[in-house]
Protein backbone atom coordinates (compact mmCIF):
# COMPACT_ATOMS: atom_id res chain seq x y z
CA UNK A 1 0.00 0.00 0.00
CA UNK A 2 2.90 1.75 -0.68
CA UNK A 3 1.23 4.20 -3.27
CA UNK A 4 -2.01 4.42 -1.80
CA UNK A 5 -2.84 8.03 -1.10
CA UNK A 6 -1.59 8.71 -4.89
CA UNK A 7 -4.16 5.97 -5.92
CA UNK A 8 -6.78 7.06 -3.68
CA UNK A 9 -6.57 11.02 -4.32
CA UNK A 10 -6.56 10.06 -8.58
CA UNK A 11 -9.33 7.39 -8.23
CA UNK A 12 -11.62 8.15 -5.62
CA UNK A 13 -14.78 10.27 -6.94
CA UNK A 14 -16.65 10.70 -3.44
CA UNK A 15 -17.93 14.61 -2.40
CA UNK A 16 -16.75 14.55 1.04
CA UNK A 17 -15.27 10.66 2.19
CA UNK A 18 -11.86 10.62 1.72
CA UNK A 19 -10.74 13.86 0.96
CA UNK A 20 -8.82 14.24 3.79
CA UNK A 21 -6.41 11.55 4.21
CA UNK A 22 -3.95 10.53 6.95
CA UNK A 23 -2.30 7.56 6.03
CA UNK A 24 0.43 5.88 8.12
CA UNK A 25 2.64 2.59 6.90
CA UNK A 26 1.94 1.49 10.23
CA UNK A 27 0.30 2.79 13.14
CA UNK A 28 -1.00 2.06 16.88
CA UNK A 29 -4.77 2.30 16.07
CA UNK A 30 -7.22 4.32 13.41
CA UNK A 31 -10.11 4.82 16.07
CA UNK A 32 -7.42 6.36 18.26
CA UNK A 33 -6.12 8.59 15.74
CA UNK A 34 -9.03 9.58 14.25
CA UNK A 35 -11.41 10.08 17.48
CA UNK A 36 -8.43 12.42 18.07
CA UNK A 37 -9.06 14.46 14.88
CA UNK A 38 -13.04 14.43 15.45
CA UNK A 39 -11.93 15.92 18.79
CA UNK A 40 -9.94 18.27 16.79
CA UNK A 41 -12.91 19.43 14.56
CA UNK A 42 -11.42 17.90 11.69
CA UNK A 43 -14.29 17.47 8.74
CA UNK A 44 -17.10 15.02 8.32
CA UNK A 45 -15.51 12.33 6.34
CA UNK A 46 -12.03 12.77 7.21
CA UNK A 47 -10.17 9.43 6.92
CA UNK A 48 -7.45 7.26 8.20
CA UNK A 49 -5.74 4.50 6.64
CA UNK A 50 -2.96 2.43 7.47
CA UNK A 51 -1.10 -0.48 6.29
CA UNK A 52 -0.76 -2.43 9.19
CA UNK A 53 -2.33 -1.98 12.81
CA UNK A 54 0.14 -2.47 16.54
CA UNK A 55 -3.07 -2.24 18.73
CA UNK A 56 -6.02 -2.34 16.67
CA UNK A 57 -9.64 -2.50 18.75
CA UNK A 58 -12.79 -4.80 18.20
CA UNK A 59 -15.95 -4.84 19.94
CA UNK A 60 -16.33 -5.39 23.79
CA UNK A 61 -12.70 -4.59 24.57
CA UNK A 62 -11.24 -7.21 22.12
CA UNK A 63 -7.85 -7.15 20.20
CA UNK A 64 -8.34 -7.08 16.74
CA UNK A 65 -5.28 -8.65 14.54
CA UNK A 66 -4.79 -6.71 11.89
CA UNK A 67 -1.37 -7.50 10.06
CA UNK A 68 0.36 -6.41 6.82
CA UNK A 69 -2.31 -7.10 4.40
CA UNK A 70 -5.33 -5.89 6.03
CA UNK A 71 -6.96 -2.75 5.31
CA UNK A 72 -7.63 -0.92 8.75
CA UNK A 73 -9.01 2.38 8.44
CA UNK A 74 -11.63 4.89 10.56
CA UNK A 75 -14.01 7.21 8.91
CA UNK A 76 -15.35 10.29 10.56
CA UNK A 77 -19.00 11.14 10.56
CA UNK A 78 -20.97 13.50 12.04
CA UNK A 79 -24.93 12.14 11.63
CA UNK A 80 -27.98 13.43 13.28
CA UNK A 81 -28.14 11.93 16.41
CA UNK A 82 -31.29 11.03 15.91
CA UNK A 83 -30.16 8.74 13.34
CA UNK A 84 -26.59 7.10 14.84
CA UNK A 85 -29.20 3.74 15.58
CA UNK A 86 -28.51 3.33 11.27
CA UNK A 87 -24.32 3.59 11.49
CA UNK A 88 -24.48 -0.23 12.04
CA UNK A 89 -26.42 -0.89 9.17
CA UNK A 90 -24.85 1.42 6.88
CA UNK A 91 -21.31 0.45 7.76
CA UNK A 92 -21.88 -3.07 7.00
CA UNK A 93 -23.59 -2.61 3.82
CA UNK A 94 -21.20 -0.76 2.60
CA UNK A 95 -18.73 -3.42 3.12
CA UNK A 96 -20.96 -5.91 1.63
CA UNK A 97 -21.47 -3.61 -1.21
CA UNK A 98 -17.81 -3.03 -1.84
CA UNK A 99 -17.14 -6.69 -1.72
CA UNK A 100 -19.87 -7.49 -4.51
CA UNK A 101 -18.27 -4.87 -6.24
CA UNK A 102 -14.98 -7.18 -6.08
CA UNK A 103 -16.64 -10.24 -7.05
CA UNK A 104 -17.01 -11.43 -3.28
CA UNK A 105 -20.39 -12.72 -1.68
CA UNK A 106 -20.36 -12.00 2.30
CA UNK A 107 -23.09 -11.93 5.21
CA UNK A 108 -23.62 -9.47 7.77
CA UNK A 109 -23.97 -11.43 11.66
CA UNK A 110 -26.03 -9.24 13.64
CA UNK A 111 -24.92 -6.22 14.42
CA UNK A 112 -21.76 -5.58 12.13
CA UNK A 113 -19.55 -8.68 11.26
CA UNK A 114 -19.28 -9.37 7.85
CA UNK A 115 -18.94 -13.31 7.44
CA UNK A 116 -17.84 -15.45 4.18
CA UNK A 117 -19.14 -19.13 5.00
CA UNK A 118 -19.57 -18.16 8.75
CA UNK A 119 -15.85 -16.84 9.04
CA UNK A 120 -15.03 -13.48 9.95
CA UNK A 121 -13.39 -11.30 7.04
CA UNK A 122 -14.21 -8.11 8.41
CA UNK A 123 -15.41 -6.24 12.28
CA UNK A 124 -16.71 -2.68 12.79
CA UNK A 125 -16.32 -1.16 15.66
CA UNK A 126 -18.23 2.67 15.90
CA UNK A 127 -17.65 4.59 18.87
CA UNK A 128 -19.27 8.36 19.33
CA UNK A 129 -18.40 11.32 20.76
CA UNK A 130 -20.95 13.42 22.80
CA UNK A 131 -21.08 16.63 24.46
CA UNK A 132 -24.62 15.65 26.85
CA UNK A 133 -26.81 14.65 25.07
CA UNK A 134 -25.71 15.80 21.10
CA UNK A 135 -23.98 13.60 19.30
CA UNK A 136 -20.32 15.54 18.35
CA UNK A 137 -19.33 12.35 16.15
CA UNK A 138 -19.33 8.83 15.17
CA UNK A 139 -15.86 7.17 14.67
CA UNK A 140 -16.68 4.12 12.54
CA UNK A 141 -13.57 1.78 12.15
CA UNK A 142 -13.45 -1.20 9.69
CA UNK A 143 -10.80 -3.55 9.60
CA UNK A 144 -10.78 -6.15 6.58
CA UNK A 145 -8.54 -9.45 6.23
CA UNK A 146 -7.32 -9.04 2.45
CA UNK A 147 -4.24 -10.23 1.58
CA UNK A 148 -2.91 -12.89 4.32
CA UNK A 149 -2.68 -16.37 5.17
CA UNK A 150 -5.08 -16.88 8.10
CA UNK A 151 -3.19 -20.11 8.88
CA UNK A 152 -0.40 -18.74 10.03
CA UNK A 153 -2.60 -16.74 13.00
CA UNK A 154 -3.31 -19.90 15.12
CA UNK A 155 -5.42 -17.44 18.11
CA UNK A 156 -8.17 -16.90 14.71
CA UNK A 157 -7.44 -20.02 12.28
CA UNK A 158 -10.67 -21.55 13.02
CA UNK A 159 -13.26 -18.54 13.54
CA UNK A 160 -11.88 -16.14 10.77
CA UNK A 161 -10.71 -15.96 6.78
CA UNK A 162 -9.72 -13.69 4.45
CA UNK A 163 -10.44 -12.54 0.55
CA UNK A 164 -6.51 -13.77 -0.96
CA UNK A 165 -8.14 -16.82 0.93
CA UNK A 166 -11.61 -17.07 -0.40
CA UNK A 167 -10.79 -15.47 -3.93
CA UNK A 168 -7.50 -17.65 -4.48
CA UNK A 169 -5.52 -14.32 -4.96
CA UNK A 170 -4.62 -11.32 -3.79
CA UNK A 171 -6.95 -8.22 -4.08
CA UNK A 172 -5.42 -4.57 -4.03
CA UNK A 173 -5.90 -3.04 -0.84
CA UNK A 174 -6.06 0.15 -2.34
CA UNK A 175 -9.45 -0.80 -4.52
CA UNK A 176 -10.68 -2.36 -1.37
CA UNK A 177 -10.47 0.84 0.52
CA UNK A 178 -11.38 2.85 -2.75
CA UNK A 179 -14.82 0.59 -3.09
CA UNK A 180 -15.51 0.97 0.74
CA UNK A 181 -15.09 4.43 1.12
CA UNK A 182 -17.27 4.79 -2.57
CA UNK A 183 -20.14 2.84 -0.52
CA UNK A 184 -20.09 4.29 2.32
CA UNK A 185 -21.08 7.78 1.34
CA UNK A 186 -23.64 6.34 -1.21
CA UNK A 187 -25.49 4.88 1.94
CA UNK A 188 -24.31 7.52 4.00
CA UNK A 189 -26.81 9.86 1.46
CA UNK A 190 -29.67 7.69 2.21
CA UNK A 191 -29.52 8.05 6.08
CA UNK A 192 -33.05 9.44 5.88
CA UNK A 193 -34.62 6.60 4.08
CA UNK A 194 -34.50 4.72 7.39
CA UNK A 195 -36.74 1.97 6.84
CA UNK A 196 -35.07 0.47 3.39
CA UNK A 197 -32.08 1.03 5.23
CA UNK A 198 -32.98 -1.66 8.05
CA UNK A 199 -34.92 -3.99 5.28
CA UNK A 200 -31.55 -3.91 3.70
CA UNK A 201 -29.40 -4.92 6.31
CA UNK A 202 -31.87 -7.24 7.24
CA UNK A 203 -31.96 -9.05 4.18
CA UNK A 204 -27.58 -9.55 4.30
CA UNK A 205 -28.21 -10.62 7.68
CA UNK A 206 -27.22 -14.38 8.49
CA UNK A 207 -28.26 -14.15 11.91
CA UNK A 208 -31.74 -14.39 11.10
CA UNK A 209 -33.70 -17.30 11.40
CA UNK A 210 -30.66 -19.42 13.42
CA UNK A 211 -30.61 -20.72 17.04
CA UNK A 212 -28.10 -18.09 18.77
CA UNK A 213 -26.62 -17.48 21.87
CA UNK A 214 -26.52 -13.72 23.10
CA UNK A 215 -23.80 -12.98 25.49
CA UNK A 216 -25.36 -9.97 27.47
CA UNK A 217 -22.23 -10.04 29.82
CA UNK A 218 -23.96 -10.50 33.29
CA UNK A 219 -25.85 -13.88 32.09
CA UNK A 220 -26.66 -15.66 28.37
CA UNK A 221 -29.81 -16.22 26.98
CA UNK A 222 -30.45 -18.15 23.92
CA UNK A 223 -33.21 -18.22 21.49
CA UNK A 224 -34.01 -17.63 17.90
CA UNK A 225 -33.21 -14.92 15.81
CA UNK A 226 -36.24 -13.63 14.18
CA UNK A 227 -35.89 -10.34 12.58
CA UNK A 228 -34.74 -6.65 13.77
CA UNK A 229 -37.04 -3.88 14.21
CA UNK A 230 -36.87 -0.44 13.38
CA UNK A 231 -34.11 0.61 15.88
CA UNK A 232 -32.15 -1.70 14.22
CA UNK A 233 -32.38 -3.76 18.09
CA UNK A 234 -32.30 -8.17 17.24
CA UNK A 235 -36.01 -9.84 17.92
CA UNK A 236 -34.73 -13.18 19.99
CA UNK A 237 -37.82 -15.64 20.31
CA UNK A 238 -37.47 -17.66 23.42
CA UNK A 239 -37.62 -21.23 24.26
CA UNK A 240 -40.97 -20.42 26.38
CA UNK A 241 -42.31 -18.16 23.24
CA UNK A 242 -42.08 -14.20 24.44
CA UNK A 243 -39.78 -12.06 22.46
CA UNK A 244 -36.89 -10.38 23.62
CA UNK A 245 -35.00 -7.21 22.03
CA UNK A 246 -31.68 -7.56 22.22
CA UNK A 247 -30.12 -3.72 21.86
CA UNK A 248 -26.60 -5.18 22.51
CA UNK A 249 -24.47 -8.18 23.18
CA UNK A 250 -22.39 -10.56 21.45
CA UNK A 251 -24.09 -13.16 19.33
CA UNK A 252 -22.86 -16.58 18.57
CA UNK A 253 -24.76 -19.43 16.61
CA UNK A 254 -25.93 -22.35 18.33
CA UNK A 255 -24.71 -25.04 15.82
CA UNK A 256 -25.87 -27.98 18.14
CA UNK A 257 -29.75 -26.79 19.20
Amino acid sequence: MENVTDYLRQNLKTRFIGKRLHYFQTAGSTMDIARDLAEKHAPEGTVVLTGKQNVGRGRLGRYWLSPAGALATSVILRPPARKIRLVPAISSLAVIHALLNMGVRADIKWPNDILIGGKKVCGILIENGFNKADLRYSVIGIGINVNFDISTFPEIAEIATSLSMETGKELPVEEVALQLYTELEKLYARIGDEAALIREWAEHMETLGKCVRVNLGSRTIEGTAIGVNDSGNLLLRLDDGSVREITAGDVTHVKDR
